[in-house]
């Protein structure tokens, strides 16, 4: 039986632990290769360290080994006989906050660091802003570093206090965030149980991890469906197949339901729902599948088979939230492509709106020019009509990409809509 696969992401300010806490994951649940546990004591030897630095499993890159720091997104992929993993690694530093919404746009769950002795710092509040821009679904606060403050209780509730004022501003719900108090140098709570911490009840992080649920809320939204390919065997036994193929992005596909096909708006019905396996009684949001219609319609790679009953919205008039990747500045006027799904289309940028203040966590006025990590409202004009649902609503069609035309370089994330309501 196939394991559940859970994605998620770490964050917090530099020096927090991440990398460690991440390396101890790794080492605890034995999912690291002897030569690479060798290769960290031999490099923990030449630094002078009686224990191994745990951190090296993750910082691969050898600037970030020479700095002590985290300076790209580092994806690492391990499991138990519980669940599978996908972990992105994403940098402390705020010039890197580029890194940390790429680490976390697919994420289910972010792990948030802090460091016991300091508590809720101004990358705190940053790297919060940004996982509940992204709508992240859950949370966890993991207190880190407990071995430093002798175990304190006082310390974790003082902590979870002033970061639950924080989470219910930027719109997570109480039952979203779970706090945990961990030592990644020494490994409490984080894959065993720690002793030293009888006062707090909760699970171990790898336990959470393992049995938090992870059906998002994707999966009760609308049916949606890019289509990446268009399947024509033409084959002698499969003479008038005709299938299309794509990955499930939102709600649950079943024969006999009612589609439209955008951005044409022709309606037909499921006939089947094809997989290498055979086909389906019904297949949910994540599900690779292929499509067969009743009726014989001219589509292609980039159309949007989506629910007839609850279709997405077809415009050329974006108004969305943009967090800028690229060095060179965005100015209004600028022609760049859009792809959204599946789909790429030629885009004008119009007016800049508020500004996300990732420090003090407010919009402030709007700026002549984005620079790089800014996040701010832009009106965006396409070509084309494309088919869009609020990102808040379905993270995979309300998402897209800004794309420079003569490089193909990717510039910005987008999000359709303003998905972060700051609270008073």
């Amino acid at each position: 039986m196939a394991r559940d696969l859970l994605r998620f992401a770490t964050a917090g300010s530099v020096d927090d632990g991440k990398s460690t806490l991440v390396g101890r994951l790794l080492y605890d649940t034995k999912s690291v290769l002897a030569d690479q546990i060798e290769a960290v004591q031999r490099a923990s030897v030449d630094k002078g360290l009686s224990t191994p630095d745990l951190s090296l499993l993750v910082d691969g890159l050898r600037a970030e080994r020479e700095q002590g720091i985290t300076i790209d997104v580092a994806y690492r992929y391990f499991g138990t006989p519980t669940r599978e993993f996908v972990l992105a690694d994403t940098p402390g530093h705020v010039q890197y906050t580029r890194n940390t919404v790429t680490g976390a746009s697919t994420a289910e769950l972010a792990v948030l660091l802090v460091d016991a002795r300091h508590g809720v710092v101004e990358q705190t509040r940053r790297h919060a802003a940004v996982l509940a821009l992204l709508r992240v679904p859950r949370l966890v606060l993991a207190i880190n570093k407990i071995d430093i403050v002798d175990y304190d209780e006082a310390v974790l509730a003082a902590i979870a206090k002033d970061f639950a004022g924080l989470a219910r501003s930027l719109g997570f719900a109480d039952d979203a965030v779970v706090t945990i108090p961990v030592s990644a140098l020494v490994g409490d709570n984080v894959v065993e149980r720690s002793a030293r911490t009888p006062w707090y009840e909760g699970p171990t992080l790898l336990g959470h991890l393992e049995s938090v649920p992870v059906s998002g809320p994707e999966v009760a939204a609308p049916f949606r469906m890019p289509v990446q390919y268009v399947i024509r065997p033409r084959t002698e036994d499969l003479h008038d197949y005709r299938g299309y193929a794509g990955q499930v992005a939102a709600g649950t596909v079943r024969p006999g339901d009612e589609v439209v096909v955008l951005p044409g708006g022709a309606r037909t019905r499921v006939a089947r729902v094809d997989t290498a396996d055979g086909p389906l009684d019904a297949a949910g949001a994540g599900r690779s599948v292929t499509v067969l219609l009743e009726d014989d319609i001219d589509i292609s790679r980039g159309d949007l088979l989506a629910s007839a009953t609850a279709p997405p919205r077809l415009t050329n008039e974006l108004d969305a939230t943009l967090c800028w990747l690229a060095d060179k500045p965005l100015r209004p006027g600028a022609r760049l492509l859009l792809k959204h799904g599946a789909r790429t289309t030629q885009v004008i940028v119009g007016a800049l709106g508020e500004r996300l203040d990732t420090e003090t966590v407010s919009y402030v006025d709007a700026p002549d020019e984005l620079g790089i990590n800014d996040i701010a409202r832009v009106a965006l004009r396409t070509a084309d009509p494309l088919p869009v649902d609020e990102y808040a609503d379905i993270r995979a069609t309300g998402s897209f990409l800004l794309i420079d035309p003569p490089t193909g370089n990717t510039l910005a994330a987008g999000l359709v809509g303003h998905p972060l309501s700051l609270a008073g």
